[in-house]
């Protein structure tokens, strides 16, 4: 895995190179400087995990098979575009949230110089995809098919943003607004289609499949984003925070987690009275407050059950599908995820 890592990495340093070079544009020195530190320093510092289960999702459909440099070196600019394509959403992400810090280190926007022209540094972000998709897809016979679902599942997540967004308008702290059904859209667009759907839909397309022919592929990793989100949202309130790198702040940033619409669910009128006096406050006190009657209602029980009967359906889900390796592929992310502690 490490080798598999270091050789993505070699990809990266290319296909920089090649941007950095792009004859459409004509680069001074300051501008090829202040996009290479941008790219540097939004793209690469991720798990990677999405990028490199393309060339991991890639090799099991190949049945295990070894792949070839052009396989290897192809699998990993898709999986690339997928990083870029993270990298465009988190830069503006975090100018919208007002976050301070992304992956141990201050937000982009907060860098001194940069501010808002992070904001024309996410369209360039985004833009580069398409120029990673030409210079290398475009004499494939899937190039259209590899632009389609690009711009579908930006298309997705963007919505699955908005719905977010004004959900958690500032000043109509509204708590009545917050179901699982909600919650389950907001999870579905913004996050499974692009961390879940998008680096197995690569790896098929560039096998050679047509992926109206696996909507059931689909179906079964947008449950699994599911599941993962639902995980993150339980691991925000009683995850330890050395162990996933952040300090949860879901509470107080009054965040649709599954843990308040689960509490809304089963809670009686006095506790519903606590949670709408207590969500979404920042001081500590409140947060207490909403954290005792968590652990009042047993949130911690209610979640175990949740991810055991998620686990069992998903894999009953995966077993039932007539391809062994694409059975293959769907194992690996549901292993990678099962019980995580970060």
């Amino acid at each position: 895995m490490a080798d598999l890592r270091s050789a993505f990495l070699n990809v990266y340093s290319q296909l920089k190179s090649e941007l950095l070079q792009d004859p459409s544009f004509e680069f001074t020195d300051d501008s090829r400087q202040w996009v290479e530190r941008m790219l540097d320093y939004n793209v690469p510092g991720g798990k990677l995990n999405r990028g490199l289960s393309v060339i991991d999702s890639y090799r099991l459909l190949k049945d295990g098979k070894k792949l070839t440099q052009d396989e290897i070196f192809l699998t990993s600019a898709l999986g690339w575009c997928i990083e870029w394509l993270q990298a465009y959403f988190l830069v503006l992400d975090d100018i919208m949230d007002s976050s301070h810090t992304r992956r141990g280190q201050p937000c982009w926007f907060r860098l001194p110089k940069v501010g808002m022209i992070a904001v024309n540094d996410g369209v360039i972000l985004r833009n580069h995809i398409t120029r990673i998709l030409k210079n290398h897809f475009r004499g494939k016979p899937y190039y259209v098919d590899l632009l389609d679902l690009f711009n579908e599942v930006e298309f997705q997540t963007a919505s699955g943003q908005m719905i977010d967004l004004i959900t958690t308008l500032e000043g109509e702290k509204d708590l009545s607004k917050y179901s699982l059904q909600q919650h389950r859209r907001i999870v579905q667009y913004k996050t499974a289609y692009y961390s879940f759907y998008l680096p197995v839909a690569c790896a098929l397309v560039m096998a050679g499949e047509n992926l109206d022919n696996h909507i059931g592929v689909k179906n079964i990793l947008v449950d699994m984003g599911i599941y993962f989100q639902v995980q993150d949202d339980y691991l925000d309130c009683f995850g330890n925070p050395e162990t996933i790198g952040k300090i949860g702040t879901d509470i107080e940033d009054f965040k649709c987690s599954w843990l308040v619409v689960k509490a809304l669910e089963i809670c009686n009128e006095e506790q519903k009275k606590v949670l709408y006096e207590n969500y979404g406050k920042p001081d500590t006190a409140n947060v207490a407050k909403v954290k005792a009657l968590y652990n009042e209602l047993n949130l911690k029980g209610v979640f175990e059950d949740y991810e055991s009967k998620s686990y069992g359906r998903l894999v009953t889900s995966i077993e039932a599908h007539p391809s062994k390796p694409v059975q293959a592929v769907l194992k690996s992310f549901l292993g990678k995820i099962y019980k995580r502690q970060k």
